[in-house]
């Protein structure tokens, strides 16, 4: 069988805390790969220490808990709303409307 083409990315040394920081806060491995857009092994690695065992990254400076893809469906959404919403000249419209979308992009989901 062929292998997928390599992705590219890569955990930086700077990645390590905040990977660390969202198993200690109880994340799923897979979260956590696709918001790196690296695979488990590659958490599993950081969570063994491969790459050194630097203090967890405190829970204040960790990105949203739950899946980015779903995350990022949804704020794509909320983009096209704020566009249309501008396109019709409703500034405040398009401001709360991002404004909830930040909120809910951030909000911490099991």
């Amino acid at each position: 069988m062929a292998r997928g083409n390599v992705s590219g990315f890569r955990l930086a040394t700077n990645d390590i805390p905040i990977v660390l920081g969202m198993i200690k806060r109880g994340d799923r491995r897979h979260d956590i790969a696709a918001w790196f857009g690296v695979n488990q092994g590659r958490i599993k690695s950081a969570e063994d220490g491969k790459y050194g065992l630097p203090p967890a990254a405190p829970v204040s400076s960790l990105p949203p808990q739950g899946a980015p893809g779903v995350k990022g469906r949804r704020m794509r959404d909320a983009a096209n709303q704020v566009e249309s919403l501008l396109k019709k000249g409703d500034i405040d419209g398009a401001k709360t409307a991002l404004k909830a979308a930040g909120a809910t992009y951030d909000a911490n989901e099991p």
